[in-house]
């Protein structure tokens, strides 16, 4: 038994419930996922980064978007503590920013066609990466410092298969229902204020779209952008009710399924989603799949 003024350094997961055999089922599932992930984000950021056709600012905001996907999935298994915690919220928040300013992109693309180079130029898509960037770091400083101030006396078994700060909490054997209200304000301020102005957006951008005269560009400006709401309803759905609680402390199997979708679907899902739907993308890799064949034959 720990005492009252002991507190715990190390933690143990115990990840998901269940056989060895299920496990085994899992944990094949999971690499497969990991792998394709992986795999799928990769290509798109080689893709975009060597094919002239694609130096725009909508793919280069999508080559960051396949380097924070990577960096988060890959960040989703342990090894510690601090560094984890830390760098998968800071990563999903910079995230969160990343695809705010992919959104006003497609807008001003449809909207203001013709000033759609001078407004997104090359200065302006650098400062908006680096400002998201930034603020998804600084953004996590405080929620990071204040958990750890707590002391974790109840038990060092996290009922999770990552270190997620909710259950943590559950450990503290302090009193942490101020820093779980701050940090509910904070979770509206990051998520409700990425998401108003998506929304503000999506709406001129769908009004714009219906005022095409023809049904064939009408379609593929709604092609264009449905990649990009599919996105953000997985990415914004799950965070909405994972961290959109004055109550931090949720189940632990609720919390579970609501990170894999964040965690693992939504990576996994992201070249699909980019790539499969995207006629230039789709034609730069068949392109660069037949100079590879080339270069093999030669």
């Amino acid at each position: 038994m720990m005492s009252n003024h002991s507190s715990v350094t190390e933690f143990c997961l115990l990840g998901f419930s269940g056989s060895q055999e299920l496990h085994h089922i899992l944990f094949a599932v999971f690499f497969l996922f990991y792998s394709v992930t992986i795999i799928g984000n990769m290509v798109i950021i080689v893709t975009v980064s060597v094919d002239k056709r694609l130096q725009s600012p909508m793919y280069f905001f999508l080559g960051h978007l396949s380097a924070l996907e990577i960096m988060i999935t890959s960040l989703i298994v342990p090894v510690m503590l601090w560094g984890l915690l830390f760098l998968y919220l800071a990563l999903g928040t910079t995230e969160f920013a990343l695809v705010g300013a992919m959104a006003v992109d497609r807008y001003v693309a449809v909207c203001n066609t013709l000033r759609y180079n001078t407004i997104m130029n090359s200065r302006t898509c650098i400062s908006v990466v680096i400002w998201s960037w930034v603020f998804g770091f600084l953004s996590e400083i405080w929620p990071v410092y204040a958990t750890f101030q707590f002391t974790f006396c109840k038990s060092n078994v996290l009922d999770h298969f990552f270190c997620d700060r909710g259950q943590l909490l559950k450990l503290s054997c302090d009193d942490t229902l101020f820093t779980e209200f701050v940090l509910f304000l904070m979770a509206v301020f990051i998520i409700i204020g990425s998401l108003a102005p998506r929304i503000v957006s999506y709406t001129y951008l769908i009004s714009t779209i219906l005022t095409i005269p023809t049904a064939s560009g009408r379609r593929k400006a709604f092609s264009t952008c449905a990649s990009h709401f599919t996105f953000v309803v997985i990415g914004y759905g799950s965070c909405l009710f994972l961290y959109m609680k004055p109550k931090q402390t949720q189940a632990a199997e609720y919390s579970k399924i609501v990170s894999l979708l964040i965690s693992v679907l939504t990576p996994l899902l992201n070249p699909f989603i980019f790539t499969l739907r995207n006629d230039k993308v789709k034609q730069a890799l068949r392109d660069g799949v037949k100079r590879g064949y080339q270069l093999l034959k030669d």
